[in-house]
């Protein structure tokens, strides 16, 4: 292969991974035994905190509630439509984000 049609690749890949983490930030304190994540509201209801666990099948977050939930994609992601965004996900707009992220397309003013 050619290093142009490597880069195209790299840059592609890339691209895909980055908007995915766009909306959530992921900390991890030398002081806690487990992480935390910080997910967004996509329509403007706040931000929830939700504590990240190893689990027997991948990690878990934990809800505001208590329950353990699997992460699905991301953890943030899953904190999100499960907590703050959970009544747009029931009628299917505030759902998970794609393959390439939360894309949204808007017309400029």
């Amino acid at each position: 292969m050619t290093t142009v049609r490597l880069i195209m690749i790299a840059g592609a890949m890339l691209s895909a991974v980055v908007p995915a983490m766009a909306g959530s930030r992921y900390r991890s304190d030398a002081n806690q035994a487990s992480d935390v994540v910080v997910a967004e509201s996509r329509f403007g209801h706040g931000t929830v905190t939700g504590t990240v666990r190893a689990a027997r099948y991948g990690r878990e977050v934990r809800l505001p509630g208590g329950t353990w939930e699997p992460c699905k994609r991301s953890c943030s992601e899953t904190l999100r439509v499960s907590t703050i965004d959970f009544w747009e996900a029931q009628n299917g707009i505030g759902a998970a984000c794609g393959v390439f992220g939360c894309l949204e397309l808007r017309y400029p003013r």
